[in-house]
């Protein structure tokens, strides 16, 4: 699979996921069954410009949507990390949920859960076990 068409694929689910539309709508509103959806989404299968086109105007974004970051995070990677790498979380239903229910709370709110999950994304794992 190419990490192209991975990245292309984790941003159609996510977008499509937090739209709230089904692999079976998206696939009627193309012209694909469903089963043609997920290969597109996990990457299997590459999914041709005038395809790419109609699923972006289903889904209401720009063509450019399924691109952004590619040169930025190969540019901050080097030759170490691939580009749909930094992505990844595209593909994590608790992170596109996570993302939704961030952007629902208050400005305010936002920056104090910031603080809170930034503090425990830096702070050292931790033994989960009791001491005796």
């Amino acid at each position: 699979m190419n990490e192209i068409d991975v990245l292309v694929g984790s941003r159609i689910r996510a977008r499509r996921y937090a739209l709230g539309i089904s692999q079976s709508e998206l696939g009627e509103a193309i012209g694909v069954r469903f089963q043609q959806i997920q290969k597109y989404e996990t990457g299997a299968n590459r999914v041709s410009a005038s395809r790419l086109w109609a699923v972006a105007e289903k889904l209401g974004v720009d063509i450019e949507y399924f691109f952004e970051g590619i040169r930025s995070a190969t540019a901050q990677a080097g030759l170490n990390e691939k580009p749909g790498e930094r992505f990844n979380f595209l593909s994590d239903q608790e992170a596109i949920q996570m993302m939704e229910l961030f952007h629902q709370l208050p400005r305010s709110q936002r920056s104090a859960v910031m603080a809170i999950v930034r503090s425990m994304a830096e702070a050292p794992p931790q033994d989960l076990r009791m001491a005796t």
